[in-house]
């Protein structure tokens, strides 16, 4: 576990496309029971740890993810989040090249909860929930494009099935039309950078996450860095 930042209200991890943020049905050890260790172990504290669970990643998804250490800031951040007051930043690998290298697509997703999947449409349907994200192409390799997505609602695997919805499904994605899943089981998404106004101190707070320890993540982020 990668902590990225830490005060008295709330913790800031970098997760690994591997790990789930909350328990599931998969009986695997959840990133809030290893972050609850982390600080039992760190303040030694006697009894159960507090960690509030406010946002969620995909498991095959890397990036920031914030926990809160406290009840005040977990409600807080709960409500933040809902209301849109939390700024998203995610970087995603695609194979095919998007029609416009910069855009604002807007459907209509429909979660199927039988195969976790969302479907998307043009126009609006009963029961489905008005999707938006922005992108922009900000580097690009012989065989790849990585986009900056910035999300403006939060709907289930938004940017996978939007961007799928272009012809352009995330590396590795296989239940989005990627044709080939990645080696470690990963799709090519990952949560880069987080901004907001602290719910306690009402600092700004704004943390990025290292890409992963992979040779085409590595080389993307230096190119996108140097175009900075």
């Amino acid at each position: 576990m990668t902590i990225l930042y830490e005060d008295n209200h709330i913790i800031i991890v970098n997760k690994a496309p591997s790990e789930i943020v909350q328990g599931d049905k998969t009986g695997d050890t959840p990133l809030s029971d290893i972050v609850k260790s982390y600080l039992k172990e760190k303040y030694n504290k006697p009894g159960n740890v507090f960690c509030g669970v406010t946002h969620r990643l995909d498991r095959p998804t890397s990036g920031v993810v914030v926990f809160a250490k406290t009840s005040k800031a977990l409600s807080r951040l709960n409500d933040m989040f809902r209301n849109g007051e939390v700024g998203k930043t995610y970087w995603a690998i695609v194979k095919n090249q998007p029609p416009k290298d910069e855009d604002t697509l807007t459907h209509y997703l429909v979660k199927n909860e039988k195969n976790n999947k969302s479907v998307f449409y043009d126009t609006e349907k009963p029961h489905a929930k008005k999707a938006v994200l922005h992108y922009k192409v900000i580097a690009r390799s012989d065989n790849y494009f990585l986009l900056e997505v910035q999300l403006e609602t939060g709907r289930h695997h938004q940017i996978r099935v939007q961007l799928s919805a272009i012809g352009c499904p995330v590396k590795g994605d296989l239940k989005y039309g990627s044709p080939r899943s990645n080696r470690d089981g990963s799709i090519s998404l990952h949560a880069r950078r987080i901004a907001f106004v602290h719910p306690v101190s009402q600092e700004n707070i704004a943390v990025t996450a290292p890409v992963p320890d992979d040779t085409l993540w590595k080389a993307f982020e230096k190119e996108a860095e140097e175009e900075v």
